[in-house]
């Protein structure tokens, strides 16, 4: 019985040690991957005013840093639409006049996080960026298409401040996702969503899926 406990004890301890000596082994890291310097690809935009698409291009210029540029369409809703159902199925804002609908062109760059921290299957980002905003509103109570013959335009200053990532190891594809934050100030009487009530500053909170190509 003594003996059992022995062996027993004995194969417990070279576990152990075997284990221990594992641990402590230095562990030779991988080097970074290197990635190609251009991309570009589109932007799928999900947020409070509903679906958009968008278009870019970075060029990575520095260890950490990127340069872009990108373009997109969305809708801008006021907070204060209440919309409803009717009886025969139709979507009915109250008190709405025109549709409003947002083309930021964007100028900006992004700062790579954790570059030598984590793997390379996983690369976060900060981003922030500015540039004009097309502000184009359309009638309403109009058919969507046929609105624009009388769709009335602004220029605003816009931009945006985000985080990301982009996944994978790809060397041509690129996959990534955004959250982000986007403005837009008018510097007029604003555009007028609901009746007899303007805005002037344009704000949203985006979650935006980028697919796109590097080379």
């Amino acid at each position: 019985m003594l003996s059992k406990k022995l062996i027993l004890l004995a194969l417990i301890i070279s576990t152990v040690s075997v284990y221990a000596q594992r641990i402590g082994t230095t562990i030779v890291e991988k080097p970074s991957e290197d990635f190609p310097n251009n991309s570009y690809g589109l932007d799928l935009l999900f947020g409070e005013g509903g679906f958009g698409l968008g278009t870019f291009y970075r060029y990575n210029f520095a260890d950490s840093y990127t340069g872009f540029v990108d373009f997109s369409i969305s809708e801008s809703k006021d907070q204060r639409e209440f919309e409803y159902i009717d009886y025969w199925g139709q979507s009915i804002v109250i008190g709405k006049k025109n549709r409003v609908l947002t083309l930021p062109f964007n100028f900006g760059v992004q700062y790579r996080l954790f570059k030598n921290d984590i793997s390379d299957n996983l690369r976060p980002y900060l981003s922030a960026a500015v540039g004009p905003d097309l502000i184009i509103s359309t009638p309403y109570e109009m058919e969507f298409f046929s609105s624009f013959k009388k769709a009335k335009t602004k220029i605003a200053l816009g931009g945006y401040v985000g985080l990301g990532a982009d996944f994978g190891l790809s060397k041509s594809n690129l996959v990534g996702i955004n959250f982000r934050y986007s403005f837009a100030k008018l510097f007029d009487e604003g555009v007028e969503n609901l009746q007899g009530k303007f805005r002037k500053n344009l704000s949203s909170f985006y979650v935006i899926l980028n697919i796109g190509l590097m080379f």
